[in-house]
């Protein structure tokens, strides 16, 4: 027994506890007196010394005295009271420490003699309970004096909570133990809901506004949710019977039938509105809950928690449906957008997140779709328009911003305010904001609903598929050479572009600065030629305006803090990209770390594991121009957005960048440390580009050659897996690698024909926009015969893209040789392992799987041994070879995916990422490196859009 932590400064403790000491010893030794009460006197000792450990939610020593019945139950130690015989009470006996264990603990505040007087009393009384409601909590039995306030003091209390009424025509003000009904225009009190035990948390009209639910309660004893008829200001009914707690929300489902409630004490109750019924009360949270929410069908109930989850609920059977563990701080505030496909919350972490909602029917993963670090302090509100294309948060930083959805991009900001807006409504048509402020304030605000421009790698960077004109594509080089003095850019040799020029950085600190025309909207490639004729030059090039002040690129908003949580990153690595909070992170997000930008290529697969970067392999690219650099174990990090130059972005607590058009290394890597930069003209005018040495270093083995011309988008593509030798029954596979020229990132389309008879070829094949690489598995059926060399010579590759707006096509030639070798020691095989929704197999047909975005779903490899019992490997994170960009073979552990020795198959998982995949139909296959590589056959994994959920 210890002091209860249920106490609050505005309680008065009801005692007959008014004698002095001698007189309660005479009162408990007299049995001729009255016997003491049990709710006037035994309630109150038991509230101080007992109830903090002894409940219904913490039953020390299963022993509650929340209600009399639970006293006089007892606990482990079989009952508490014998009445009539207080020296036999195992209670008494503890209170006067003749049993151990003694109670209260020996740190907690002690009973006086004076006390323990009246409980022996009361026992050897008989242990009389109340006449009724035994079974009541003693938490309920406390007097919660009325403390009356002033109208105009009542006009400075802080608004709580707010609604507009569907119509528009009311509005709700909440505060302090009053709601008041107000004529939205003139916001003019009409009247007010006045009997409320204290702060007033939430309002919420009713679907018609009929009706008005308000959330309130005593803290630390019980909460209470009342219906209100808007029209009289009647009170209809109230719910809360067994809370422990003040409630934060109390919510109508979208029919009316139902309100939820919830607050401190971390239930969520389900009442029936017309009668007060509890239909289902859920103890699942470990903290708080601070918001509710229907979605709009009204089958699902979303809570939102101090203990850093979103939880959703069944509303016909209580069932736990997910729970969303995303955020890293409290979440106050969770709605439902009005079609019902997404959930978004915010909290203490600063952060707005967004989920798609999949867990209607059963319990099912609910994919993160977008994360945005919105404010610099924490959220403490939300609310969405009607239409549920724009969102509004309100921040203790002081501030309202607006966003747009499903994006989620900030679309302006609502003027600073002088308090926290606590409270936040909409109006009818989405078009104005009333926030109830902490200072008492009510302010109706417009909504701006622009929003801010974000643009990609290729824009920002000069990169668009923007052709240079004609004249400019076949212009020939103009040769100069440089003449010094120019180190400075009013010293700038003017040039006529396209240009070749010869320089040379003749001493230390020198500078070579060159001054060219342009148009608005023209792009020019910058390339510098030295390290690769062997010169010590390491080159940096760098874009002036005339006057000498550098041409800004891009700016970036960081939209998200990181920093890196396994080893440091040379400059050179591309793997294992492993960063705080990745789970909110998506592939082709934008790194920013200490000047580098990369871009996320490959999702971790598992603790042990992080993003891989573009390109995927090799040495790693990074964007915009930056050049690549090594990151110490621990060093912050920014996922960034990236913005049209001269860009204010709205502030959210976390940085900006404005990149400049410089290069040090080329940012593709091809050209070693020679800088390569593609520039656009922001406006007509003369230009610089100034060329140094990083190191400052100079002197005649320093030369270097500029090369200034048109960018000229173009690939090229060379064919792995020459003159394969094909087991009948099995496969090899094929590469077909891009290289891509001057930022060219479109679609690239290829194509197979002559193949011989009895030999198939994975289709169709396409290079995805941005990627390099593209497998396929040439096949030979068990009963196909050695193609000839006229069969052979009959292969042809063809690729097939579209450049600077004009379909182009390459022929790529063929396989060189094809023979057929001998049977091979493991045949693999794909096949469906019977999950629900998948398509069944049809004989002689390739195996067709479906997957969702955000969705995982299993096959099954079987391997056909020939003579060959050792393990066979299918690759770790290179598994599932062909899939989808954003779709990768998951949960493969340190191992990868093996068959064990003697095994014949394995269960494998292949999961899509949430996000953005677009539908297609893609063929992929799995390689084992066992007997010199074995191939499958190819499976059919058509990516199919989420449909909306179904109208309900």
């Amino acid at each position: 027994m210890k002091t209860s932590a249920f106490t609050h400064p505005a309680v008065t403790w009801p005692s007959c506890r008014t004698a002095g000491l001698a007189l309660l010893a005479s009162l408990a030794a007299s049995s001729a007196l009255a016997a003491p009460d049990f709710h006037a006197d035994i309630a109150p000792l038991l509230r101080d010394y007992c109830l903090g450990c002894h409940n219904e939610q913490d039953k020390e020593g299963d022993l509650s005295v929340e209600t009399f019945a639970d006293l006089m139950r007892g606990g482990e130690s079989g009952p508490s009271i014998v009445p009539g015989k207080a020296a036999e009470s195992f209670l008494v006996r503890t209170v006067t420490k003749e049993e151990k264990p003694t109670m209260p603990p020996k740190k907690e505040p002690q009973p006086s003699a004076s006390e323990v007087a009246l409980l022996q009393a009361w026992v050897n009384a008989g242990a009389p309970g109340p006449a009724k409601d035994k079974d009541v909590s003693l938490r309920s039995t406390l007097i919660v004096p009325a403390v009356p306030v002033a109208a105009k003091a009542l006009q400075k209390q802080p608004v709580s909570a707010t609604a507009v009424s569907p119509d528009g025509q009311l509005l709700a003000v909440a505060r302090y133990g009053v709601v008041q009904i107000m004529d939205a225009a003139s916001q003019k009190i009409l009247r007010e809901l006045a009997d409320h035990p204290g702060k007033v948390n939430a309002v919420h009209f009713s679907a018609n506004g009929q009706q008005l639910l308000s959330a309130s309660g005593v803290a630390g004893l019980r909460g209470t949710a009342v219906l209100w008829e808007v029209a009289s200001g009647k009170k209809l009914r109230e719910f809360g019977t067994g809370s422990r707690d003040i409630f934060y929300d109390a919510e109508f489902s979208p029919d009316g039938s139902q309100i939820a409630t919830a607050g401190y004490d971390r239930d969520v109750s389900l009442w029936e509105t017309a009668t007060g019924k509890l239909l289902h009360r859920i103890a699942v949270h470990n903290g708080a809950v601070f918001d509710l929410a229907f979605s709009p069908d009204g089958r699902v109930l979303a809570s939102a928690s101090a203990d850093q989850t979103i939880k959703l609920w069944s509303t016909r059977s209580g069932e736990r449906l997910d729970t969303l563990n995303q955020p890293q701080g409290e979440q106050y505030s969770v709605l439902f957008t009005p079609d019902g496909q997404h959930i978004l919350a915010a909290g203490g972490d600063n952060r707005i997140r967004l989920w798609r909602l999949l867990s209607v029917e059963k319990p099912q993963l609910n994919p993160l779709l977008a994360a945005r670090f919105a404010h610099e302090g924490e959220i403490v509100r939300l609310a969405i328009t009607a239409d549920g294309r724009h969102l509004i948060s309100s921040s203790a930083d002081l501030t309202l911003k607006s966003w747009t959805l499903p994006a989620l991009e900030n679309s302006g900001l609502i003027d600073q305010q002088p308090d926290i807006a606590a409270a936040i409504a909409l109006s009818a048509d989405g078009k104005t904001l009333v926030a109830g402020r902490m200072d008492g304030s009510l302010v109706s605000l417009p909504i701006p609903v622009t929003a801010t421009v974000a643009v990609g790698a290729a824009a920002a960077s000069g990169s668009s598929n923007t052709p240079a004109t004609a004249a400019e594509s076949s212009a020939p080089l103009a040769a100069h050479t440089e003449s010094e003095p120019n180190d400075r850019p009013q010293q700038a040799e003017k040039v006529v572009l396209p240009a070749r020029i010869k320089g040379l950085i003749g001493q230390p600190a020198d500078a070579d600065c060159f001054a060219f025309q342009a148009k608005a909207g023209q792009q020019w490639v910058f390339e510098i030629e030295a390290e690769r004729v062997k010169s010590q030059l390491d080159s940096r090039i760098e874009i002036l305006h005339s006057d000498g002040r550098p041409v800004e690129q891009v700016v970036l908003q960081a939209v998200r803090d990181s920093w890196f949580t396994f080893r440091g990153k040379d400059s050179n690595v591309s793997s294992d990209f492993r960063v705080h909070n990745w789970e909110e992170m998506d592939l082709n997000d934008y790194l920013y770390a200490n000047g580098e930008v990369v871009k996320f290529w490959l999702y971790p697969r598992g603790p042990d594991s992080g993003f891989n970067v573009y390109p995927g392999t090799g040495n790693r690219h990074s964007y915009f121009g930056t050049t690549a650099q090594s990151h110490p174990l621990g060093e912050p990090c920014y996922i960034v957005k990236a913005m049209p130059p001269g860009s204010a972005p709205i502030a959210n607590g976390l940085p900006s960048f404005t990149l400049y058009y410089e290069n040090d290394d080329d940012s593709k890597r091809a050209l070693g440390k020679d800088s390569k930069l593609i520039f656009t003209a922001p406006q007509d005018g003369e230009f610089i580009v100034r060329v140094r040495d990083v190191t400052q270093r100079g002197g005649a083995d320093f030369p270097y050659t500029l090369t200034i011309r048109p960018r000229a988008e173009d690939f090229q593509i060379k064919i792995g897996g020459m003159n394969p030798v094909i087991s009948p029954g099995s496969g090899k596979e094929l590469s077909l690698v891009a290289e891509r020229m001057d930022e060219f990132e479109g679609e690239i389309t290829l194509a197979v024909s002559g193949l011989p008879p009895g030999f198939s070829l994975s289709a169709p094949l396409v290079i995805e926009k941005e990627q390099h690489e593209v497998y396929a598995s040439l096949f030979a059926a068990a009963d196909a015969a050695a193609p000839t060399a006229e069969q052979v010579a009959a292969i042809q590759f063809t690729a097939t893209a579209t450049v600077a707006g004009k379909k182009v096509s390459k022929a790529l030639g063929g396989l060189g040789t094809l023979k057929l070798g001998p049977p091979a020691k493991v045949k693999l095989e794909i096949i469906a392992d019977g999950s629900i929704g998948q398509p069944r197999q049809t004989p002689g047909q390739p195996l067709e799987l479906i997957l969702h975005p955000g969705e995982t779903i299993s096959a099954v490899v079987k391997a056909t041994r020939n003579g060959f019992d050792g393990q066979v490997p299918l690759g770790k994170e290179d598994s599932g070879r062909n899939l989808p960009f954003g779709v990768y073979v998951d949960n493969i552990g340190l191992s990868g995916l093996l068959i064990l020795e003697k095994e014949i198959q394995r269960k494998f998982f292949i999961t899509a990422g949430p996000r953005w995949l677009p539908g297609t139909t893609r063929p992929f296959h799995l390689r084992t490196s066992v007997d010199g590589t074995q191939v499958s056959a190819p499976v059919l994994l058509h990516i199919r859009p989420k449909p909306a959920v179904a109208e309900r």
